[in-house]
């Protein structure tokens, strides 16, 4: 007797045992998988390349080796709100997804209480014992969905994949903050130099002018040619003034951006930049591969998302199918506190729960299609997201190829209104030519300056936008 009572009492082990290896069953809805997406396999920019790997690098800000740049992206990264804010969004997906990974173990809740009570001693049964009474009570209990469908473990899968998104969208603003801190921090040196060049062109004005002054004085010009340089200079400073006004622009979003508004302040903690300061661009390797696209942040996203949108198709289809749980209560109840514990006390129940919908007027099946119909506009997004990014990463590999020719042609405009400039100023003052002819030459040596070192600023910008289009740098590796 002894024996069987003890078998009864292992019975429930077994079934909970078997109950959660019978969860552990196939799911309803197939596991993600990747849709193809067909893109060339090379970008259209880009030449062959047979002896080398080629993949992303993070840290790509440091291929222009301009120590100023790596500490304001660094300081960006860490001061910056934008991402503080995606750095909370990260925590708030990881609790959520703890928070979905407990419904997979049991619950167990702990229950206890103390009362006193008086019945009544005049109803039809006149045998009261303690009459008022005390009850006491203390038990744990638990709960347990058998995870038959997978709608837990789909659950699950779809908060990962949402966790995992919110890492991908942190290092999208990461990627897009290093894109605008090098951006500005490029643009800010550009216009350094474009003030250096203005006003090494304004000192040679005004030296224009002082001697059409002398030559007015010795009767050797007239007063137009004293007028017309006093506009050309006068107009070089109002130039200067908006250049200057442009880089403290620049130097304000720098500020905001690394979250170090003390530069509106004291400025950068770097020598004023020259023509000749500025980086070089880095120059691609040939054959970029159209596979780094899938290292792009934003891209990866996307993905979790359209996981994440897959897996809630699971769960909305699970919910059509009976939901099975095991509930037990272990614990004892007593009128003496001291005898709560007691065998004699104890009391016990066990139980399992079906539940059904039967009739819920298409509610049900309607949250399955809203799930479908999430799924599908996330492949959508998906897709886009990669045609958006192939067709970025082909546009800035035709500007960087095309500034660096613009550049190269604008070197040698430069070149040769140096050259203008000497021989109109010789002319000038040999009296074989009009002080127009200064000014003009003046004017083009000045333009063309300014037009190469923009250049030299655009070609620079169109190598940050490479870079975020990539998703960061290229690291080359040669095969063996």
């Amino acid at each position: 007797m002894m024996q069987y009572r003890n078998l009864n009492a292992i019975k429930p082990v077994y079934i909970v045992v078997a109950a959660m290896f019978l969860s552990g069953c196939q799911s309803i809805w197939p596991d993600y998988q990747r849709p193809e997406v067909n893109v060339p396999a090379q970008y259209v920019e880009a030449g062959q390349q047979d002896a080398a790997e080629t993949s992303v690098a993070n840290n790509w800000w440091t291929f222009y080796q301009d120590q100023v740049l790596n500490e304001l992206v660094e300081k960006a990264r860490q001061n910056n709100k934008d991402i503080k804010l995606a750095v909370a969004r990260i925590e708030e997906a990881d609790a959520a997804m703890r928070e979905v990974g407990a419904f997979l173990l049991p619950q167990i809740d702990l229950n206890a209480g103390a009362k006193r009570s008086r019945v009544t001693e005049a109803g039809a049964n006149q045998q009261v014992f303690n009459n008022p009474r005390n009850n006491y009570n203390v038990q744990l209990g638990t709960t347990f969905e058998l995870d038959f469908w997978g709608k837990l473990r789909r659950a699950k899968e779809a908060a990962r994949a949402q966790a995992l998104s919110s890492r991908y969208a942190k290092d999208t603003v990461a990627l897009s903050l290093a894109g605008l801190v090098a951006s500005n921090y490029l643009t800010l040196r550009s216009l350094e130099s474009q003030i250096a060049i203005a006003e090494d062109n304004l000192k040679s004005r005004d030296e224009s002018l002082a001697l059409t002054k002398r030559r007015l004085e010795g009767g050797v010009s007239s007063a137009l040619d004293v007028y017309q340089a006093q506009v050309a200079s006068a107009n070089l400073s109002a130039q200067i003034a908006d250049l200057r006004r442009l880089k403290s622009l620049s130097l304000h979003q720098l500020a905001v951006l690394t979250g170090d508004l003390d530069l509106m302040v004291t400025g950068l903690n770097a020598p004023q930049a020259d023509i000749n300061a500025l980086p070089l661009p880095p120059v691609p390797p040939a054959g970029l591969p159209s596979a780094l696209l899938e290292a792009r942040p934003d891209v990866r996203q996307a993905e979790e998302q359209m996981i994440a949108a897959d897996a809630n198709i699971g769960v909305a289809k699970a919910a059509l199918y009976p939901t099975i749980s095991l509930t037990a209560n272990l614990g004892g109840e007593s009128m003496e506190l001291g005898d709560v514990l007691k065998s004699a006390a104890r009391i016990w129940t066990g139980g399992v729960s079906l539940y059904l919908p039967i009739f819920d007027a298409g509610k049900l099946d309607a949250k399955v299609d809203q799930a479908s119909a999430r799924q599908k506009q996330a492949l959508a997004n998906y897709e886009g997201s990669i045609q958006s990014a192939f067709r970025e990463v082909n546009d800035a590999l035709v500007s960087l190829r095309q500034y660096t020719e613009r550049e190269q042609a604008l070197l040698l405009s430069q070149q040769a209104a140096k050259k203008a400039l000497e021989l109109s100023e010789n002319r000038y003052q040999s009296g074989y030519s009009s002080y127009i002819d200064v000014l003009d030459a003046q004017r083009a040596y000045n333009d063309s300056g300014l037009a190469f070192v923009q250049s030299r600023q655009a070609r620079l910008i169109a190598s940050v936008d490479l870079f975020k289009a990539l998703g960061g740098g290229w690291s080359v590796s040669e095969e063996k």
